[in-house]
């Protein structure tokens, strides 16, 4: 008796061992093929792809047979302009005196679950206070809470009085002079220093801010705000630990240096013109719309009172340009990585993005794939995500309908893998 229970369980463990997950998909955009495959067999195994074969195939006894043959499936979506720290309000001002780190941590996982369930499985966070979204992504890593993967930047770098001075806009007695363990930079010393401190956090890049922006409470959103060597100072040491530096840059002259100083990518972009396109394809830099931010702020701009009077003048010049700029930029050929800047507008709402790609000029599929392989591409994780095909992370999302057809599709997420965990399906 012993004998033969030992031999179920033993057959019972091999069984579970040898078991997959297939997905048949009726219609599938894989990241890199230019047109979507029709009637696939997705095969995983670990949280990882084994196989992507054309046809239903049939399961094999204990498999897990996953059907989305009625809409579209697609690699996990990603984000690279994300704040999920915190939601724009009428509040966000002056609720950083009312909130303690515990509290912003707490609630931003609130925004990663949201983020999450719109399809969009890996972001980068470019900017918080310097330790909730480094939080968030252990506890997301540890399995604590739902959310997306996240590449956190920790706190953005600012000089003094630029747009991620955290002391922008305090009365007198709270004006602190900040420096670079706050991520503020005066100086090459302080540019190197504020860099190893965003590696001692635990930051996995670099966002810096080049030029003004719209919702610092500061009245410049555009001028230049960083030498040439404290942006050379920036980029070499961040090379030096192994990390990729992101740009918000809406001024031109503040984008030019940044692009000759060799970051990554630059954000927003808003006043770029064709020297600086030019100048970006020649060094391959990077660019990430977040025409979403530009909508947002134009419209809440037309709210009487909704934003302090400093800022709404930027939100409702800036705004429109960012649209403009975009159906120029991406005609000329910069290379787009997708990005929103969600937490200026809603968490949850990512997709929206695609439809104003789409609006401004970009066909449907290049829209994706700046979401997919391009995105991978730029935070250097193709060799295991951005696509779905074997040996690639199970980071598979489906949506009803064909977005090739109607962009808007991509807003309609019914199921969601990440890393072969379902968090959502029909």
């Amino acid at each position: 008796m012993r004998r033969f229970l030992l031999f179920v369980l033993v057959l019972f463990v091999a069984t579970r061992l040898d078991a997959a997950t297939i997905i048949h998909a009726g219609r599938l955009i894989d990241g890199k093929s230019p047109e979507p495959l029709v009637e696939v067999s997705i095969t995983l195994d670990g949280g990882k792809i084994v196989a992507v074969t054309p046809g239903y195939i049939t399961p094999g006894e204990g498999d897990r047979l996953i059907r989305l043959t009625e809409g579209t499936v697609l690699p996990g979506l990603m984000d690279m302009h994300t704040h999920l720290q915190s939601q724009h309000s009428r509040e966000i001002y002056t609720e950083r005196f009312f909130m303690d780190q515990a509290d912003f941590a707490l609630r931003s996982t609130i925004y990663a679950r949201a983020t999450l369930m719109a399809g969009f499985t890996t972001v980068r966070d470019l900017g918080d206070n310097g330790v909730t979204t480094i939080a968030l992504r252990k506890a997301i890593d540890k399995g604590w809470v739902i959310g997306p993967r996240i590449f956190t930047a920790g706190k953005a770098l600012a000089t003094t009085g630029g747009h991620a001075d955290p002391t922008n806009g305090l009365r007198g007695d709270f004006r602190r002079d900040a420096g670079p363990v706050e991520g503020v930079i005066n100086g090459v010393d302080d540019a190197r220093k504020a860099v190893r401190q965003r590696y001692k956090d635990g930051s996995d890049l670099i966002k810096l801010t080049a030029t003004g922006g719209v919702l610092s409470l500061a009245a410049s959103g555009q001028n230049p705000q960083f030498t040439d060597e404290e942006l050379r100072a920036v980029v070499e040491t961040a090379k030096d630990y192994g990390m990729t530096v992101a740009v918000h840059a809406h001024g031109a002259e503040g984008l030019r240096r940044a692009v000759l100083a060799g970051v990554d990518s630059i954000e927003h972009g808003t006043f770029m013109n064709d020297e600086l396109i030019a100048l970006m394809k020649k060094h391959g830099t990077y660019w990430v719309p977040t025409n979403m931010a530009g909508e947002w702020v134009a419209m809440k701009a037309e709210e009487e009172g909704y934003f302090p009077d400093i800022v709404r003048p930027k939100a409702a010049a800036i705004g429109p340009l960012m649209r403009e700029t975009f159906r120029k930029a991406q005609a000329a050929g910069v290379t787009i990585a997708f990005g929103t800047d969600s937490g200026v507008s809603p968490h949850g709402e990512n997709a929206h993005e695609f439809e104003l790609m789409v609006e401004g000029g970009m066909s449907p599929m290049a829209a994706i794939q700046s979401a997919t392989l391009v995105a991978a591409k730029l935070l250097r994780i193709d060799d295991r995500l951005g696509t779905i095909e074997p040996d690639k992370l199970a980071d598979i999302i489906a949506v009803s309908g064909n977005p090739l057809s109607d962009i808007s599709a991509m807003r309609d997420v019914v199921f969601v893998m990440k890393e072969g965990v379902v968090h959502k399906q029909p």
